[in-house]
């Protein structure tokens, strides 16, 4: 099996080095890891793509490539560059530092480089690492993914559904906010709603006089609901929900059809 790997933590950050390992238990002994990730940290660019300028793209060692752009670019670039000559079976994106659950998912670099693998036709898995007072001063906070990434992984290649719609379906998986022996198990799970927090901006006046807006996050620990993604995860279960980009409210077809047509 031949897998790409990106993130949007950038080509140095510390999940990347869960996601590689998790990457070749998959791939096995006769199997290739590939990494295209970005030259620096992409967090919050969602399924941006550098439409306007051009990203530059250096070879860092033998399957190991960094790109000046977001995850989607990576995987562009993967696709179209660095693995042209055979594309790869399987995208990971991640291990991400902090939950891509709930309305997070809608600006995530990780499952922007998943959501970009799908429409291209491949199957693609993002990959987080909830945050919690549990795991964040562990000598690796990453444990809970390290130690059930690659089980997760497998039951998804072996068992999950893998369509090809148009908007053919990929998997968002977050990892506990627990070490490794707090893991519960695995959950399939709805995207949650905080209600309680939303992203906002905090103004700063540099020291030459001009405003900089800061953006900043609310509290990621309020429970969405029974059967979603954060509650799962602050229980101390692995997440995994089906996404598809496609945006369509498929709940509001009929009514509107009766009001507008």
């Amino acid at each position: 099996m031949r897998i790409l790997v990106t993130n949007d933590d950038g080509i140095n950050g510390e999940g990347l080095k869960v996601a590689e390992a998790i990457a070749a238990d998959i791939a096995g002994p006769d199997g290739e890891v590939w990494v295209v990730a970005p030259a620096f940290e992409q967090s919050g660019v969602g399924h941006c793509i550098s439409y306007t300028h051009p990203t530059m793209l250096a070879e860092l060692g033998p399957r190991r490539f960094a790109a000046e752009g977001s995850p989607a670019d990576c995987v562009l670039a993967g696709l179209y560059e660095v693995m042209k000559d055979a594309r790869p079976d399987l995208v990971l994106s991640g291990v991400n530092r902090g939950n891509n659950a709930a309305e997070n998912v809608l600006y995530s670099g990780t499952v922007g480089g998943a959501m970009e693998a799908a429409l291209q036709g491949l199957p693609a898995i993002a990959l987080s690492q909830f945050y919690g007072p549990e795991n964040v001063s562990l000598d690796n906070p990453f444990e809970a993914a390290a130690a059930t990434g690659t089980e997760i992984v497998r039951k998804l290649l072996d068992a999950a559904p893998w369509d090809k719609a148009d908007y053919r379906v990929f998997y968002n998986v977050n990892f506990p906010p627990v070490p490794a022996a707090g893991v519960k198990g695995l959950q399939v799970t709805t995207q949650g709603y905080r209600a309680e927090t939303s992203f906002g901006v905090k103004p700063h006046v540099s020291p030459s006089g001009r405003m900089f807006l800061w953006v900043t996050g609310g509290p990621q620990h309020h429970p969405t609901g029974p059967g979603t993604d954060v509650t799962a995860n602050l229980d101390g279960y692995v997440s995994v929900t089906p996404l598809r980009a496609d945006l369509t409210a498929h709940d509001m077809i009929a009514s509107l059809k009766e009001r507008l047509e």
